[in-house]
Formats: C-alpha cells, sequence, structure tokens
C-alpha cells in the first residue's frame, strides 16, 4: 500500500488547522468565567458546524436522505442528546435507503 505524499500533507494540514482552531479558543478564553449566553453561544457551535457539514448532503442527495435530515432535525427539536440524535439520523438513512 502506497500512500499519496500530497493526501497525507493534507491530512496533516488539515489536522494541524484543527488543532489550531481548538488551541486558540482555549487560548482566547483562558482566565475567563463563561457564563449566560456566551456558554449558550458555545454549546450551539458543535451542532452548529455538523449541520454546515451535512446540511448540502442532505439536500442534494435522494428522498431517503432527505426523510432522515427531516427525522433527525425532530429528534434535535425534542432536545435528545447529541448522539442520539445522530443515531436516529443514520438509522434513518439505512432503513429509507432499503425501501426507496
Amino acid at each position: 500500500m502506497n500512500i499519496d505524499p500530497h493526501t497525507l500533507l493534507l491530512i496533516m494540514l488539515m489536522g494541524l488547522a484543527t488543532y489550531s482552531t481548538r488551541i486558540a479558543g482555549y487560548w482566547l478564553l483562558r482566565g475567563r468565567i463563561i457564563t449566560g449566553r456566551m456558554q449558550v453561544a458555545l454549546d450551539a457551535v458543535p451542532p452548529a458546524i455538523l449541520m454546515a457539514v451535512i446540511a448540502p448532503k442532505i439536500f442534494m442527495a435522494g428522498p431517503a436522505e432527505m426523510i432522515a435530515g427531516a427525522l433527525t432535525l425532530g429528534a434535535a427539536l425534542l432536545r435528545l442528546p447529541l448522539l442520539l440524535v445522530i443515531a436516529v439520523g443514520m438509522a434513518g438513512v439505512v432503513v429509507l435507503r432499503s425501501f426507496l
């Protein structure tokens, strides 16, 4: 198995970018007590990023993915834990793809 050097470089750069943004967040907020609106805003970031990555794929894919996306949205609106919301979406896609 050969690894393309360009692919390896891109993977390493993406890892560095991910690590850098994480460290930058800690560095910018060091020594501050986060409460109230800031805590709510920071708690909303992971699901917002997840949706920004997934939403285009949902709308460009077939009907199974769109219906599973609606099920996932419903689970999220019910305030289920994030892992359970993801599981609902994945199970929805699997089941719907087998029927549609």
